[in-house]
């Protein structure tokens, strides 16, 4: 089954907090979630690996270590994933970034892809799927399907926060893919929102209703 990563960082957990408070305005709320994303990649890439070089330092010549060459790819669902990448590419500027858009058709409930991008090379990446909210699990999953099925194979979600149901439906279809959020919350409501969640993470973003 996926492994779930609560990233319990103190800066996650305090900024977190002002996310979901209903009087953060769309500036600051965008500033907060850009802020985390950075925070949550630095967590999410702890197990990249590294290999020794030989530089010259202005005292002496001294065996360091480097990035090992992994590449990365970053895979925002639209539209609300957006607001995460810029913070993750400060801290990765290399990594290549593909784009997933999909919606629920309302009369066959099946998901409907209107809109994907990625690098050519995804087979050979290790690729973060980043979607703000994990609520029913529709979305996320959908997408991780659209990777997989053309050719991906190594593949991290990262959230911002989830729901259990989310969790779980992600954790049933892709057993293969670790889940990495700031906060695990209560449960959905009827109308399928986070409980106690941030509201619609897109709206909040964009400053839409």
């Amino acid at each position: 089954m996926s492994n779930v990563y609560v990233l319990d960082h103190p800066l996650i957990q305090h900024k977190l907090t002002y996310i979901r408070n209903k009087h953060t305005g769309t500036k600051e709320f965008r500033a907060l979630v850009d802020e985390v994303s950075a925070l949550m990649a630095f967590e999410i890439t702890r197990d990249l690996p590294l290999e020794e070089t030989t530089i010259e330092t202005p005292v002496m010549e001294a065996t360091t270590k480097v990035l090992s060459g992994k590449k990365i790819g970053l895979v925002p669902i639209l539209r609300a994933g957006l607001g995460m990448v810029d913070g993750i590419l400060r801290l990765i500027p290399a990594a290549k970034v593909g784009h997933v858009g999909l919606y629920r058709d309302p009369e066959t409930l099946k998901p409907v892809e209107y809109y994907i991008k990625l690098p050519s090379d995804i087979e050979e990446r290790e690729l973060i799927v980043i979607d703000p909210m994990l609520a029913t699990g529709g979305s996320a999953n959908d997408a991780i399907h659209s990777l997989k099925k053309r050719g991906a194979t190594n593949i991290k979600l990262m959230c911002l926060i989830a729901a259990p149901e989310g969790v779980e439906i992600i954790q049933k279809d892709h057993p293969d893919v670790d889940i990495y959020l700031g906060a695990l919350d209560e449960k959905l409501n009827e109308k399928g929102y986070i409980i106690p969640g941030l509201g619609d993470a897109g709206d909040r973003l964009f400053g839409t209703k």
